[in-house]
């Protein structure tokens, strides 16, 4: 059994109640780690093709990492692995919290979920330590908001639990559901709060065993991380941006790049006496009450707000876009009033927000018949998110998300989508290495599979031309495999910004006892990401999905610091192509999958 892990998968089949475990191959952990990686690993080999994501075939996989619930900052995280319901692509997702180290510590690496209850026997699952597994009623929590069902739970399970569940949108199969951890965190994108709600599971409920794992050198580590986090406390960005104002200190910097999208991406730049009404400065003197970290986290991004009548986490700064700025809404209570209820229903707050968005500029352009769907109507937002949960009159189109609901009015120009997940909140004309990673990401339009914002506007580690494309794909290659890498371990993509591919390395050569190089790191970010291209491949997609909406491509912005761009992807695509090692067509050569170890999907 590598260190750091536990080599086991928790294996619970819905339809039949069969529980059982497995072990692990050791090889499958030192190829994909854990996390992200070993979900898609055991996803791909175990999926058939073209299942329907909201059949009991689909698989929700749940994943802890070798640095997960250890000394190492902010290990806290976990991840999912499953089938999207809104893109049809391989999906990943992590969240933070106490949830991942609560499971490790019940002796398992991974939770493999396959079936369904029935339609009449709601349930939840109840993970006490590790030989307390059983599947208990939930009819009473059916129809609850995530709040409520947390409540509830923790009256019947004791305080000391972490609770993963869905809300009225999951249980309706909302294709921009989420499934949120502790009510106000959340594995947003993707709809993969339908894919829980479409097995009658209502939550996934975890009470801390006392599985420690071992680590030879404890003392060694301990130096390290005393090393990490002084060199956390002194990058500006994880110690003082994120610190003080959370994600939504990006505001008024992404606003002066012209990269802040404005009504559905019309325009990317706002004047200062409205963008400050928004600002990562305007919530912390307004509404914010402290803040809230996850575990062994000394950044602390998360913002717990109170605005007089309600109080809640967040916004984000994507949230505070897309229900905000995207909408035309400039209002910041009512953006995050907005914020709470979506987390309260189990709604992703980007794919809300943006589809929200597009169906106001479908009814700006006439094609839709809808008083109101208008621009900066902050008066029925929150009314519209409660339509989408519940699949309302105009809320059951919304729910299909921007792809779907711009087919029906035949108006898909209108929306920002790829492969089907609306676009976050930076303008692809602004920063051109992060427009190609949108148009790449296996699952649909991601700023977090690689992040060359990073570079490209807030200089971390160092500024690069935004507008180039030489040199793009291999930054590009490189910041997606260490995203891979990352999302493996399981860590934060914060610390990145500080830490780094050598820390990761030292970290994990301690925790693992044995050397692990950058190159070693790469390569196994590289294989993760090949393989999810593999899965999409297989499921039908190709290289004309690696994509962006016309307005990218043709529309130049009118105003702002990146007025008069528009994104020349032709030409990014084909060197990343090449800087990939896969073919003309975007499909991995040979050559690659050889030196990867890999095979093509059947």
């Amino acid at each position: 059994m590598p260190y750091g892990m536990n080599s086991k998968v928790l294996k619970i089949n819905l339809s039949s109640e069969k529980i059982v475990e497995e072990d692990i191959d050791e090889e499958i952990l030192e190829n994909y780690l854990g996390g992200r990686g070993l979900g898609i690993k055991l996803f791909t080999d175990s999926v058939p093709k073209n299942i329907d994501p909201l059949s009991g075939e689909n698989v929700l996989i749940f994943s802890i990492g070798p640095l997960t619930g250890s000394v190492a900052p902010t290990s806290g995280r976990f991840s999912l692995v499953t089938k999207s319901p809104l893109t049809n692509t391989i999906f990943h997702s992590n969240s933070g919290g106490f949830w991942g180290p609560f499971f490790k510590k019940c002796g398992y690496d991974c939770l493999n979920i396959t079936g369904k209850l029935s339609s009449d026997n709601e349930g939840y699952l109840l993970i006490d330590g590790y030989d307390k597994i059983e599947i208990k009623d939930a009819k009473n929590l059916w129809g609850l908001k995530t709040s409520d069902a947390l409540t509830e739970i923790q009256k019947i399970e004791g305080k000391n639990c972490q609770i993963l569940c869905i809300g009225p949108a999951g249980e309706n199969l909302v294709r921009i559901s989420s499934i949120m951890n502790q009510a106000n965190r959340a594995f947003g994108r993707g709809g993969v709060g339908a894919v829980m709600g479409s097995k009658n599971l209502k939550a996934i409920v975890v009470k801390s065993g006392n599985k420690e794992f071992e680590v030879k050198n404890k003392e060694h580590l301990k130096k390290l991380r005393i090393n990490a986090i002084d060199k956390i406390k002194v990058v500006p960005i994880t110690s003082q941006g994120l610190a003080l104002f959370g994600t939504a200190a990006l505001v008024k910097v992404i606003n002066q790049f012209g990269m802040f999208p404005v009504k559905n991406f019309q325009a990317a730049y706002t004047e200062s006496n409205k963008i400050d009404l928004v600002s990562g400065e305007a919530l912390r003197e307004k509404y914010l009450e402290g803040n809230e970290g996850c575990y062994n986290c000394i950044i602390r991004c998360g913002r717990m707000t109170n605005t007089g009548e309600k109080k809640g986490k967040g916004p984000e700064y994507e949230s505070l876009w897309a229900l905000g700025p995207s909408t035309g809404i400039f209002d910041l209570k009512t953006i995050t009033h907005a914020n709470y209820l979506c987390n309260d229903y189990g709604l992703d707050t980007i794919s809300t927000g943006s589809t929200i968005a597009c169906g106001m500029e479908l009814s700006q352009c006439g094609l839709l018949n809808e008083s109101s769907l208008k621009f900066g109507n902050n008066e029925v937002l929150c009314d519209l998110i409660e339509k989408i949960a519940l699949k309302q009159e105009i809320g059951s189109d919304l729910a299909e998300g921007s792809l779907r609901l711009s087919k029906k009015y035949n108006g898909e120009s209108y929306a920002m989508q790829v492969k089907g997940m609306e676009i976050p909140a930076y303008d692809p004309r602004g920063a051109f290495g992060h427009a190609l990673n949108y148009a790449v990401s296996s699952r649909g339009a991601c700023h977090l599979t690689g992040f060359l914002v990073a570079l490209e506007v807030l200089g971390a580690p160092k500024k690069i031309d935004r507008f180039s494309v030489r040199g793009k794909s291999d930054l590009l290659y490189l910041k997606q495999n260490q995203s891979a890498v990352e999302d493996s371990l399981v860590v934060c993509k914060f610390v990145g910004y500080a830490l780094g591919f050598e820390f990761q390395a030292r970290f994990l050569s301690i925790i693992l006892d044995k050397k692990i190089s950058i190159t070693d790191l790469i390569t196994i970010g590289e294989r993760i990401f090949t393989l999810e291209r593999l899965f999409n491949i297989r499921e039908g997609f190709s290289s004309k999905k690696d994509s962006l909406p016309k307005r990218f491509l043709e529309n130049p912005l009118q105003e702002g610091a990146s007025k008069n761009r528009v994104v020349p992807l032709k030409d990014l695509l084909q060197e990343y192509y090449k800087v990939r090692n896969w073919n003309e067509n975007g499909i991995p050569t040979d050559e690659l999958l050889e030196r990867l170890s890999l095979k093509r999907l059947d």
